[in-house]
């Protein structure tokens, strides 16, 4: 069993360079597939989530040529498969991105129903509308997702009924190749649905729109190679350092972002009493007081995004007064505060909100990582806490974070990575 032991309290001081976005990574990588030939792609995570990624298309026929931890060079000529690996698409998420990039370049695609972070239902319903949509014939049954299209896609017109970063993003893919005009409306604008665009027009794909309600799609025959393109930085890896250094009432200077992107989280962070400087493309966050209390509630972007509300929860639980979390994007996303309050937060979930009293300090105590974004806050929470927090289930952590010890670790916080041969809870 593998656990994090973070002994605490600590500040955070100095500087930290943030990796390459997991959520564009886990879009542009098989993106790739539309193009037959080499993508050089540079800044890519090196986190487990990618490493899955790269199984599944070498399973599929792609070579692909580590230039360094984060940069590569995939080649897909040779791909003749379009039945992705059940044991590998299983384990994660953003799997379901292969259905939009094979349905483009293969008649009939299969992969299993994508896994990742328990956070309540999270259906396809809207991939697979946008998918019909285009001509394709879409089928679930024995656990496995079955596309089929007779003929070559074609542009359509497809309106989401909810906003979803995923439907969006595979609507891109699958229409990118298809024959005439595509328009998406109330598509999600996130920045990582920008830099996929960006990828894709920078193989000769024709897309405008991205990062509206409102993307325009004209299909072209072919995508070119790629001999070079530079995933963005990661908005929720800064956002974490961003609370992680108000929490502790630190001072750190996050390098390698984009501040334009990370305006909600700023914004909470000055109205809990964090000095935020944004310094071209870094940001330097200070705080020296008691946070604030506040409310803050989730939203698509530019709202403050769901993926930071495990972390920013953590600056509520030492606040002066009491705050209020309001979830709107996923059903189960609190599971994590029974975890804090085992630490000796005041917290009270119901549905989608949670009241949280804030406490003069917390301690320490074993928690598990619920999912990705909840192993995180428990690593804040464990750099604030007295004593020495365990923190179990840490492969969701590793799904999205590279580095993250070490990072911490440099910060001056005292992070180990145990692993055990016995098993316990």
């Amino acid at each position: 069993m593998e656990k994090f032991i973070v002994h605490g309290p600590c500040k955070l001081k100095g500087t930290v360079k943030i990796s390459g976005a997991k959520n564009a990574a886990v879009a542009i990588l098989p993106a790739t597939l539309l193009a037959e030939g080499k993508c050089h792609l540079e800044n890519v995570p090196d986190i487990s989530d990618i490493r899955s990624y790269c199984k599944i298309l070498e399973a599929l026929g792609a070579k692909i040529e580590y230039l360094s931890k984060n940069e590569m060079i995939i080649d897909n000529t040779n791909v003749t498969s379009a039945i992705a690996s059940s044991e590998l698409t299983s384990k994660f998420r953003a799997s379901y991105y292969l259905l939009g990039a094979l349905l483009g370049r293969f008649n009939q695609v299969q992969i299993s129903l994508p896994g990742g972070c328990n956070l309540g239902a999270r259906p396809i319903d809207q991939h697979i509308k946008a998918f019909e949509s285009l001509g394709a014939t879409v089928e679930v049954r024995n656990g496995n997702v079955y596309a089929s299209r007779k003929e070559p896609l074609h542009g359509n017109s497809i309106f989401l009924d909810v906003v979803s970063v995923g439907a969006t993003m595979n609507a891109i893919l699958a229409a990118t190749l298809a024959k005439g005009n595509t328009v998406i409306e109330n598509a999600a604008k996130e920045p990582h649905i920008v830099d996929l665009a960006n990828f894709l027009n920078s193989m000769g794909a024709k897309i405008k729109g991205a990062g509206t309600d409102t993307i325009r799609i004209t299909g072209v025959e072919k995508l070119r190679q790629v001999s070079s393109y530079s995933i963005i930085p990661d908005q929720i890896e800064t956002g974490t350092f961003m609370v992680a250094a108000a929490a502790t009432k630190g001072d750190v200077l996050i390098q390698n972002c984009i501040p334009k992107h990370m305006e909600p989280i700023t914004a909470k962070l000055i109205e809990a009493g964090a000095t935020v400087e944004e310094l071209g493309d870094s940001i330097r966050v200070t705080m020296d007081q008691i946070p604030n209390s506040f409310t803050v509630k989730t939203m698509p972007y530019p709202g403050f995004p769901t993926d930071m509300q495990p972390q920013i929860c953590i600056l509520l639980t030492i606040a002066s007064g009491t705050g209020m979390v309001i979830e709107n994007i996923w059903e189960s996303r609190f599971q994590y505060t029974d975890e804090l309050t085992k630490m000796g937060a005041d917290i009270s979930a119901h549905g989608s909100t949670a009241i949280v009293k804030g406490v003069e300090k917390l301690y320490a105590a074993p928690v598990h990582s619920h999912d990705l974004r909840a192993g995180a806050a428990m690593m804040i929470a464990g750099l604030i806490a007295e004593g020495d927090t365990e923190v179990y289930d840490i492969h969701h952590i590793l799904r999205g974070y590279e580095d993250i010890v070490e990072k911490f670790n440099k910060l001056g916080a005292h992070i180990e990575y145990v692993k055990e041969d016995d098993k316990h809870d």
